[in-house]
């Protein structure tokens, strides 16, 4: 995924300033897709250079003069081609694996405490994601949209309950090698 496909997907749900797409970024795509402030004003800039986007001025907030992004339709046009021609292969850039494997090559890294605190980060998320299925999707009848939206929900969760089991067997493995 790129950084200004997952914009684009993102204003396409729902038209928003700068701010709040940064905002939308922090609290609900930044789970699987992260981009700094930084990043997504600068990829609005050349998104709208592009003609993949538009800006208009917030009427309500005339005071703050708040640019709102608007997907055109050659945007539209840019994630649907984005959509159908990425290939997805497997995500090989997870760091604490690779040190892991060094441990097991070298010996004891003392890798132990960044497992903790990474299976303190997983129990953190998990429960982040479990309030979001509560609020959002606890209705009896959903769209597609929404139904489409827990799927993806539904793989983080399932996703990170399996990272924190991996974890706890680990954990010994590492505890055993501090213990020497």
């Amino acid at each position: 995924m790129s950084t200004p496909h997952a914009i684009l997907i993102a204003l396409l749900e729902k038209p928003s300033s700068g701010y709040d797409l940064a905002r939308r970024f922090d609290r609900a795509i930044g789970y699987f897709w992260h981009a700094t402030h930084q990043q997504i004003y600068r990829e609005l800039g050349r998104m709208v250079e592009a003609g993949w986007v538009s800006v208009v001025e917030d009427e309500t907030a005339a005071a703050t003069r708040k640019k709102v992004y608007c997907v055109l339709p050659v945007g539209r046009n840019e994630v649907a081609r984005w959509a159908r021609e990425t290939a997805v292969g497997p995500d090989s850039r997870n760091v604490f694996l690779l040190k892991l494997r060094a441990d097991a090559v070298i010996g004891p890294l003392g890798l132990a405490e960044e497992l903790v605190k990474l299976i303190d980060d997983g129990r953190a998320r998990l429960a982040t994601y479990r309030a979001i299925e509560q609020r959002d999707f606890g209705a009896a009848s959903l769209t597609r949209g929404q139904q489409l939206q827990y799927a993806i929900l539904k793989a983080g969760i399932r996703t990170q309950e399996m990272w924190l089991a991996w974890a706890e067997e680990v954990t010994p493995l590492l505890d055993e090698a501090a213990a020497r």
